[in-house]
């Protein structure tokens, strides 16, 4: 198996949806901007690399879209399968130059796109964007829940826990996670102060120029004594509505994605995700992006990706 990602990049013009196709001349094909995962890589950060590297575009990736599997010959020549992922991307920056064997990029209306794509298995994408966007789903807003990443155990520490720092896997962690976080476009950085937790987030927001916000609320400490505060930032973080990451503890997650998983649609698989996630818990460096629509009373989500410490 050869794993790939992509992204379907979305903009509105005079009210019409927009994607965004690229054409290979190698191939002489009109595709999605796509490409092969490197060693390490996670999914996201592929499907955003590949999007910048031929179209010169920033992207701040959205929800899921259907993936594809397709037989392809391997490096020796022998037959095998790639599987591509792809989302919805809305484009944030770049200057548009193409690269990486592209010589085109053509903003299209859905029916010309369909018509214009090469393979039929780039339609379910297409179809399934259009459909989001039917239904209100397909502007949404992601909100990053992390469990700390691998930390120094108690019992060989000497200080007060909450001093407690990361181990070199748990730092490694936090590198990695930048990529991540800026994949989805992080505007917005909580954590518990427990330096374990700032640690895992902090990489990110220096990175990214961002203050990383402390909330006593959000650490092991703070929960056991006002159970009711981590709720209430994430109320706060609801209200606002900004692309933001939230990193806490493992005995502190769980009420705040039984509140997710309560605003989930109960129709599709958020809600179990969700739910599986705050009964089964976070594993130490994992991400679970939540994509959301609307704000306060009205923010639904809509969408869940989790993706554990390698």
């Amino acid at each position: 198996m050869i794993p790939a990602a992509g992204a379907l990049p979305w903009r509105r013009r005079r009210g019409a949806l927009q994607v965004a196709l690229v054409h290979r001349p190698r191939y002489d094909d009109w595709a999605w901007s796509k490409g092969k995962l490197e060693p390490g890589e996670q999914w996201p950060v592929a499907a955003a690399r590949e999007v910048f590297e031929e179209t010169g575009f920033h992207v701040r990736l959205g929800r899921t879209l259907p993936s594809s599997e397709y037989p392809v010959a391997d490096q020796r020549g022998d037959s095998t399968t790639k599987e591509c992922r792809y989302w919805a991307a809305e484009v944030v920056g770049g200057d548009g130059a193409l690269r990486n064997e592209i010589d085109d990029v053509a903003w299209l209306e859905v029916p010309s796109a369909m018509t214009r794509l090469s393979y039929p298995r780039d339609h379910d994408q297409l179809r399934a964007l259009e459909q989001a966007d039917a239904a209100g789903t397909l502007t949404t807003w992601p909100l990053v829940m992390i469990r700390h990443a691998k930390s120094r155990s108690r019992s060989s520490w000497p200080n007060a826990d909450p001093l407690r720092p990361l181990n070199p896997r748990g730092r490694e962690r936090a590198k990695a996670l930048i990529p991540v976080l800026a994949a989805y476009g992080v505007t917005r950085v909580v954590t518990s102060p427990s330096v374990r937790c700032l640690d895992t987030v902090l990489p990110y927001a220096v990175a990214a120029g961002i203050r990383a916000r402390l909330k006593a609320g959000l650490s092991e400490e703070g929960f056991a004594e006002q159970p009711d505060r981590a709720p209430y930032h994430l109320t706060r973080l609801l209200d606002r509505g900004n692309a933001a990451v939230v990193c806490s503890h493992g005995p502190v997650l769980p009420a705040l994605l039984e509140r997710l998983a309560g605003i989930a649609d109960p129709d599709g698989s958020a809600q179990l995700a969700l739910s599986e996630a705050a009964d089964g818990g976070m594993g130490k460096g994992e991400a679970l992006v939540a994509h959301l629509v609307g704000t306060g009373d009205r923010a639904r989500v809509v969408d869940v990706e989790r993706y554990p410490a390698p």
